[in-house]
């Protein structure tokens, strides 16, 4: 029996484009973190981004290595500082964390949640526990889905900033299970990627729902969906369609 749908955020409920390669996005951070005493000039913190973010990466020694961006900007900030001299500047978590937010608001160019997305969470929170695990970082993910209404609907977030690695590494959706008590068979992943949410989620036992939005790799990774859906809307019909073969009812239709 299903008991918890898992979902993806960012191409499955949310709506999202962001730009990191704009020079804008460097000139608005560096102008704000220069009213904090840290000088860095614009082209000196796009080059570090990319660097220290690939730095992060390489020395995880993960599969699947996720960065964290408030350490990242921790690093640009006790650079500067120690470039300047304003040793008081170092370690400037919160700095830092406020920083990451600044570059993130300048980057995005589009934040809703797909059409349906809250009518449905609506219908089926009435049945199934809900739980988030995507990847991205803790310091953006929970500001967006308070701003896109979507933060109160899920009793867990599992985000891959905050766990040092990426789907489709299994221990994502493990620690989304442990903190709920849940097995892999009595949950339904849904998500927008054939490689990091379909294939992981296969990979430990879950049924899978696909969701065809405008994000994510859509080519055949080596694991096929249990469902596929067009619109966010048909959520609920490939839901009742997995509950109904997991339990061997009636099948009312198939995934079309």
């Amino acid at each position: 029996m299903i008991k918890a749908i898992f979902f993806d955020i960012n191409g499955t409920l949310i709506d999202i484009w962001t730009v990191e390669s704009d020079d804008t996005v460097y000139r608005v951070t560096a102008n704000f973190l220069d009213y904090y005493g840290v000088s860095v000039a614009p082209g000196e913190l796009k080059t570090l981004y990319f660097e220290l973010n690939r730095a992060q990466r390489c020395r995880s020694g993960e599969a699947f290595p996720e960065f964290d961006v408030v350490r990242l900007f921790e690093t640009v900030i006790d650079d500067a500082a120690h470039t300047s001299g304003r040793a008081g500047r170092r370690g400037g978590k919160r700095l830092a964390g406020i920083a990451a937010l600044v570059f993130r608001a300048a980057s995005r160019f589009k934040l809703v949640p797909y059409p349906g997305v809250k009518a449905v969470l609506d219908a089926l929170k009435k049945t199934y526990r809900m739980a988030a695990v995507s990847d991205g970082q803790t310091v953006w993910a929970g500001p967006e889905l308070r701003s896109t209404g979507l933060a109160g609907y899920f009793e867990e977030t599992v985000i891959s900033g905050a766990c040092g690695f990426r789907k489709p590494d299994p221990r994502m959706y493990e620690l989304a299970l442990r903190k709920m008590r849940l097995s892999p068979r009595e949950v339904i992943f849904v998500g927008n990627d054939m490689y990091r949410d379909i294939y992981g989620a296969k990979s430990i036992g879950m049924k899978t729902v696909f969701f065809r939005s405008n994000q994510g790799d859509q080519s055949d990774r080596g694991a096929a969906p249990d469902y596929v859906i067009e619109r966010f809307e048909d959520l609920p019909r490939a839901v009742d369609f997995l509950d109904r073969a997991e339990q061997d009812l009636p099948l009312a239709e198939g995934p079309g």
